[in-house]
Order: C-alpha cells, then sequence, then structure tokens
C-alpha cells in the first residue's frame, strides 16, 4: 500500500453556521485569517516540493469549518485550484470535511466534477440531547442521511467523534461508535474534548458545570473504541487534535488550550495502551510464571511496544518482575507482535531438614 501524504488547507469557520460550545475553529487550527486562493496555491507547491517520495498518494485535504457550507463560489474556486494538480497528476485525490445537514444530492453530484474522493462528516456524537446540549445544530437522523447519501455517490465516507463531551458518559460514547460502525465509514477520527479559550465550554468549566476528562481516562475510553473500530477493519486516522503553536500543553502561555485531556503524543498513549493489552493476553496464555520474553515486531511499531517514555517496559518489570527483549523484523506484520517466552521461574520447594 502506498504512503499517504496529506496537504491540509485549512478553511476555519467558513461556512458554518453555529458556534458549537466546544468550537474556536482558528484557534483550533492555528489560522486566525481566512484562506485566498493565493495562499492555497502556495501551500500546495509548498508541500508538493517538500515530498522527497514519487510513488506515494498525495491527497489535499480541505479542514475546518464546514465546506460544502461555504458560498458555492468560492467553493468552486478552492475545488477548481485542486483539481488543476489532478488533472495535471501531480495529486491524487481531494478530501473535504463537513456538517452532515450540509449533504445533499446536488452537492455531491458537484463535488464529483471536481473528483473529490473523500467526504468526512463532523459527527461528534449520536445522542441528540448531547447535540443539542452543544449546539451542534444538526441530528443523528442528519448523520444517518448524509452517510447514506455519501455512499450511495461512492465517497470515500469518513466520521470525526468526540469523546468527554458534556454529559457525555463513557456508555455514549461508546454507543456513538456501534452507531458509526453501522454506517459503514472507511475511515474515523476520535477526538478527546479539550477545553479552548473563548468558547461557551471554557465558561462553564470556569463556573463548575464542566469537567474534562484525564488523560488517563481520555486514554482508556479511545482505547476502548479502537478496538471496536478494529474489530469492523475501520481505520482509525487520528486520535487526539493535532498538535500547534496554540494547541499544545495548557502549562504553556502561548496554547489556547485552558483544560482536558491534552498530551503532546496522545495516540502513541493510546497505542501504547493497546501494546500492552496484547502483551499480557499472550503471557496470560502460558501455564506458568514468566520471567523474560522475547517480542518480535515490525521497526515501524517498536516505539509504541515500549512505550512512551518506556512505559510498557517499566510497567511490565514492576508489576510482573518481567524483562523484554524486543526483536525488529522488517518481515512481521504491521500491527502485529510475535512473543517468544525465553525464560521461566523455577518453581522448588526447599527441603531443608529442620534441626
Amino acid at each position: 500500500m502506498k504512503k499517504k501524504y496529506i496537504i491540509p488547507i485549512f478553511v476555519p469557520h467558513l461556512g458554518c453556521p453555529n458556534d458549537c460550545t466546544f468550537c474556536n475553529q482558528k484557534k483550533i487550527s492555528g489560522q486566525l485569517k481566512d484562506i485566498t486562493e493565493e495562499e492555497v496555491r502556495k501551500t500546495i507547491e509548498y508541500y508538493l516540493s517538500s515530498f522527497n517520495d514519487n510513488d506515494v498518494y498525495k491527497e489535499i485535504a480541505f479542514f475546518g469549518g464546514s465546506f460544502t457550507g461555504i458560498d458555492e463560489e468560492m467553493q468552486n474556486k478552492l475545488l477548481s485550484i485542486a483539481y488543476e494538480y489532478v488533472k495535471s497528476k501531480l495529486v491524487d485525490g481531494i478530501r473535504i470535511s463537513t456538517r452532515p445537514d450540509y449533504i445533499d444530492k446536488q452537492t455531491l453530484k458537484r463535488l464529483k466534477k471536481y473528483k473529490v474522493k473523500t467526504i468526512e462528516l463532523g459527527v461528534q456524537s449520536t445522542n441528540d440531547y448531547i447535540l443539542k446540549n452543544c449546539k451542534r445544530g444538526h441530528t443523528y437522523e442528519d448523520v444517518v442521511r448524509a452517510s447514506k447519501l455519501i455512499r450511495r455517490y461512492r465517497f470515500n465516507l469518513g466520521h470525526q467523534m468526540m469523546v468527554g463531551l458534556p454529559e457525555s458518559t463513557e456508555l455514549d460514547d461508546l454507543k456513538t461508535a456501534k452507531d458509526l460502525i453501522k454506517l459503514r465509514p472507511k475511515m474515523v477520527r476520535i477526538y478527546p474534548v479539550l477545553v479552548i479559550k473563548g468558547t461557551e465550554l471554557e465558561r462553564e468549566y470556569q463556573n463548575g458545570n464542566y469537567e474534562p476528562l484525564g488523560v488517563d481516562q481520555a486514554v482508556e475510553r479511545c482505547k476502548e473504541l479502537c478496538y471496536l473500530f478494529e474489530k469492523k477493519h475501520i481505520t482509525v486516522i487520528r486520535i487526539g487534535l493535532q498538535n500547534t503553536d496554540t494547541i499544545s500543553s495548557p502549562d504553556n502561555e502561548l496554547s489556547e488550550v485552558v483544560a482536558g485531556p491534552y498530551h503532546e503524543t496522545f495516540r502513541q498513549l493510546v497505542e501504547t495502551s493497546i501494546y500492552y493489552d496484547k502483551i499480557i493476553k499472550k503471557i496470560n496464555k502460558v501455564g506458568t510464571r514468566v520471567k523474560e520474553i522475547e517480542i518480535r515486531v515490525n521497526p515501524q511499531n517498536v516505539s509504541n511496544v515500549i512505550g512512551f517514555k518506556k512505559e510498557n517496559i517499566n510497567k511490565l518489570k514492576e508489576i510482573y518482575n518481567l524483562d523484554v527483549v524486543i526483536k525488529q523484523d522488517d518481515e512481521q506484520k504491521l500491527d502485529k507482535i510475535d512473543i517468544k517466552i525465553t525464560k521461566k521461574f523455577k518453581e522448588f520447594i526447599d527441603d531443608e531438614e529442620s534441626v
């Protein structure tokens, strides 16, 4: 499978009719002014010049806001620029993100004309009460209708969901994932809620009416969602917001993040926890106490097996008194590990004679 390179074009809050309680798109994207046609071209050229590999899949992605809610003339201008690069075969595809209530047959026919391949819907939750409470302005039924239309017109369907929304429990988040699975997306993004400056959610947080998830809590919840999506062969393409100058630790005075489960390598924390579960599951199948194991893993997955700051290695040592040897193997399948028991504890009974 070809490696994929994304050329991100941010159109913050353009076309979006609502101010969701958790959202400040311009702060989240790190872009405080609206995009121009000239800037789109410059961005595309900049990324193309930085790609070193030739045999890769290159995609222009319009992120942020609600693309199909933008003034139609502006949509066509932006898509026309992207389409030029598709026609010249410098880029392989175009991706957009939008709201479920901004999808209809006419819109999809127009997107087809510009060779858009992937449409991501900002779903966030499938619980209508939670959607209303967050002032999303759409319903779960809008999600169902839009998802079916997108698939009927043979676009790749993507979903974006959030965990830890106000009044959303772990069961609510799990149900959202299960509801989305029924709609058969090819990919999903999972975003734990961060409290961003200048949002209604910040005011709720400051007033004590909202408590964000902790990092560990968010990791566990996202991990369970990953298990659900993985089981149905749905790719999780992102977990957590992209780190930027403004999306960083709340301790950073330049950060727009007030509170919430921010971590510089949040996805790695989730994947580290998943690999830890895999290791323990395999060890527990052995009917004796294990002293040392050898883990054979693809080089691309080594950091997740070891864990952030060697978290997995340290936990195995502290909890199980277990030593770990990592063997890198290019032939090993991605996301798979093989474990070999190299040493076991010797069980013995002290038969010394008592005096």
